[in-house]
């Protein structure tokens, strides 16, 4: 696999980016459901490693813009695609980073503004403070539930390209045979 994508294939940067994103994601949003179900020690721990996560994504998010703005092509539309379709992914792919920014925004504002950023990195005792008390975090709660949403999307489009389609639309992102 190149480093730049080709016609029908993302390259090596972008398919990286994509599955390093992909899975910090999943792992997100479990801790973060995860969060609300755990005492006040367990839930520090956790939170230490959801943000730092979370500012990975945020960073391999516009990362990733940067490099399509700057360094590299996506490859073009599957064929045989209809035009509503490719005008669908076209606005989930988009909507996606635009979700991904905002809940590592609100994420970050969250813990900056409840002080909770001397007790999970300055290595402050105590309680952390309310998160709900913030309004950001109504945004990251939303924000849940759409990029939620839009995952779903996201694969059942992916998985409806290759197994009722079967274009092999998998193979653009590096597993399997890329479509041609």
């Amino acid at each position: 696999m190149r480093w730049k994508s080709e016609a029908h294939r993302y390259g090596a940067v972008a398919v990286t980016i994509h599955w390093t994103t992909a899975l910090a994601i999943f792992g997100l949003l479990a801790s973060g459901l995860a969060m609300g179900r755990l005492n006040d020690a367990g839930k520090t721990d956790l939170l230490r490693v959801h943000a730092i996560v979370g500012v990975s994504v945020l960073v391999l998010t516009l990362l990733r813009i940067a490099w399509w703005a700057f360094a590299d092509r996506r490859p073009g539309d599957v064929s045989g695609q209809p035009r509503w379709q490719a005008a669908a992914a076209w606005a989930v792919h988009r909507l996606l980073y635009v979700v991904i920014i905002v809940m590592g925004i609100s994420g970050i504002a969250m813990i900056a503004l409840t002080g909770a950023g001397t007790i999970l990195f300055g290595g402050e005792a105590g309680p952390l403070p309310s998160f709900h008390a913030v309004p950001p975090r109504a945004a990251h709660g939303t924000g849940y539930l759409v990029l939620s949403a839009l995952i779903a999307l996201h694969i059942g489009a992916a998985l409806y390209h290759q197994f009722v389609r079967s274009d092999r639309l998998l193979g653009r992102m590096g597993i399997g045979a890329a479509p041609r």
